[in-house]
């Protein structure tokens, strides 16, 4: 289809990032990867994060040929291990000018099937981590510099989530932070913006079922599901320069989903987390 072409191709002047570092959490699949990448093509030097190391060791390795990149395992849940990538980050090259907060993670279930394990597992991975990398990074070399541009990765939750009441709430949590912090940060030239994508082919999809995606789509008004390089390239402007007066929005990515149309149907499987 022409939409997936166009959506491979950037849409950006080349060298845009040149002498930026950016870290991409989550950086080793699906949109964190996209992102990644093409960070890279734009003349970042681009650290990837990811708790596990299956996903950074393919990805560092079809990455390193394209441009300076580095993969470091972190638990964005451990306040511990996020101060160890920003040291690693810092001792390779010096500077952070931008940080995509795109790991997390969920799964469908019900609200009254879920655990208070499942709850917290999925705040502690979506609005903690977020909180304590972006904290990391800022108070540590942003603010300092008075620089920086931050997104975070949420979700279409206009409606509510339902489904996906824990995410809902983390990613809604998530939307709040960014904007309180645009306005603390505001002064030091920090700016923090989010993404919301709607339904998003992807690695992170596979887990809601062919069903599910398909409905999502049918209610989508631009009859269509997005690309994770149609996510990056939103998230690749809010980091640039041509954003430079902007901080604080959460930019949807749903093909006016948030418009028009029924949210998803809920799913009918439990998962006790």
């Amino acid at each position: 289809m022409l939409y997936l072409e166009q959506a491979r191709r950037t849409p950006f002047a080349p060298g845009l990032f040149a002498g930026q570092v950016a870290i991409v959490t989550g950086g080793g699949t699906g949109i964190g990867r996209a992102t990644a990448e093409e960070l890279l093509a734009l003349g970042a030097k681009v650290a990837i994060a990811s708790r596990k190391p299956e996903h950074l060791d393919p990805a560092l390795a079809e990455l390193g040929p394209r441009g300076e990149v580095m993969a470091v395992r972190c638990d964005i849940r451990q306040p511990e291990e996020v101060a160890h990538l920003v040291d690693e980050v810092l001792a390779r090259w010096g500077r952070i000018d931008v940080l995509v907060n795109n790991a997390g993670g969920q799964f469908p279930s019900p609200a009254a099937a879920l655990t208070p394990k499942g709850w917290d597992a999925v705040i502690r991975n979506n609005l903690n981590g977020t909180f304590y990398m972006t904290r990391e990074v800022a108070v540590r070399e942003m603010i300092p510099q008075r620089r920086g541009a931050i997104v975070n990765v949420i979700a279409a939750m206009q409606r509510g989530f339902p489904g996906m009441a824990h995410t809902g709430a983390a990613r809604a949590g998530v939307e709040n932070l960014t904007k309180s912090l645009a306005v603390e940060w505001a002064e030091h030239d920090v700016r923090v913006n989010a993404v919301a994508p709607g339904i998003i082919v992807s690695s992170g999809t596979a887990q809601y079922g062919e069903a599910l995606v398909e409905a999502a789509r049918q209610y989508t008004p631009q009859k269509r599901v997005g690309t994770i390089e149609e996510v990056a390239h939103a998230i690749c402007y809010l980091a640039s320069p041509a954003a430079a007066f902007i901080t604080g929005i959460t930019l949807a990515i749903d093909g006016g989903k948030a418009l028009w149309g029924d949210i998803w149907p809920i799913p009918e499987r439990t998962h006790q987390g």
